[in-house]
């Protein structure tokens, strides 16, 4: 029994569809928080495990959307969603479903749209940590689309994380992730980058790591990062401490020292690169940050 059930709280019946690994946390979460939960998924055995705890099984997606008023949907894209969806017709319509898919800002307008023909009160999502960690207070969950749709659902969306709203733009959660998850591959490749490099003298990854990720990533890029980003907005990056210039030529020294211990040389190049029409186009005195213009701008087609 959950504290809410003791005290004799009522949470309201929610149902998931799509019980991948994610999928199948989620509806795990609600059901330890003590929602009525139903599930529907295109293979019924996935649900097995979540009906031994206690979940009930729809046999249809019209069944598995009339049982709650809320749906969460966790599916492969959002032409998966039309294809699930549109057979439930009318049972959609007046439901809250709140789409925890991958996708584009584009796409998530259009899934809108045609929530909207529908009935159907919609929220755009993304879930920013993996499945154990779904049903954390300090996981992280982004939304957006209609406030007062968040603001009436947001207990419940709270079973499964910390919910954030970022605004009612529907596109604004699946661009929030892909520009997270843009800095995490970005980040992760730096890090393993920098590791094969001191490893070609040897060095171990523990032994780089205790330095790297300890020390270096929080007391000087972090520190950096924080210290800067209000200038990103105002355009404004002083080379007094250090030039493009002179990070061109640290670049360089990145792509070559690469190329002389044998590791892989296309990323530090491809940041030379960068910095380097940086100088080009007038930054050449400014601070690094400066290549912040140059991502702003659309890459022309070769």
């Amino acid at each position: 029994m959950t504290t809410q059930q003791a005290a004799g709280q009522q949470l309201t019946p929610v149902t998931v569809v799509g019980l991948g690994p994610m999928g199948g946390a989620l509806a795990g979460a609600l059901l330890e928080r003590g929602h009525p939960t139903t599930v529907w998924n295109r293979t019924p055995e996935k649900a097995d495990g979540l009906v031994a705890k206690g979940a009930r099984r729809a046999g249809t997606v019209a069944e598995a959307v009339s049982a709650s008023p809320v749906t969460i949907m966790c599916l492969k894209d959002y032409d998966t969603m039309y294809a699930v969806f549109d057979p439930a017709g009318d049972a959609l319509r007046g439901r809250v479903v709140v789409n925890l898919n991958s996708g584009t800002p584009k796409e998530a307008s259009a899934a809108f749209g045609w929530a909207a023909e529908r009935g159907v009160l919609y929220l755009d999502g993304a879930i920013m940590v993996p499945p154990p960690l779904v049903g954390h207070p300090e996981s992280v969950f982004l939304y957006s689309g209609p406030r007062e749709v968040f603001d009436e659902h947001r207990a419940t969306l709270a079973s499964m994380g910390d919910p954030r709203y970022l605004g009612s733009d529907h596109g604004l959660a699946v661009l929030y992730n892909a520009a997270l998850l843009d800095m995490m591959y970005a980040t992760m490749n730096g890090f393993l980058h920098a590791t094969a490099l001191v490893g070609s003298a040897g060095v171990s990854a523990v032994t780089f790591a205790d330095l790297a990720l300890n020390w270096f990533m929080p007391t000087v890029v972090d520190a950096t990062l924080t210290e800067q980003a209000p200038n990103l907005g105002r355009g404004d990056y002083p080379g007094e401490l250090g030039t493009m210039e002179m990070n061109v030529s640290a670049l360089e020294h990145i792509t070559r020292t690469s190329v002389e211990q044998g590791v892989h040389s296309d990323q530090p190049r491809l940041m030379k690169e960068i910095a380097e029409r940086a100088a080009a186009e007038g930054y050449g005195g400014q601070n690094y940050l400066a290549v912040f213009e140059i991502f702003k701008k659309a890459t022309p087609a070769g």
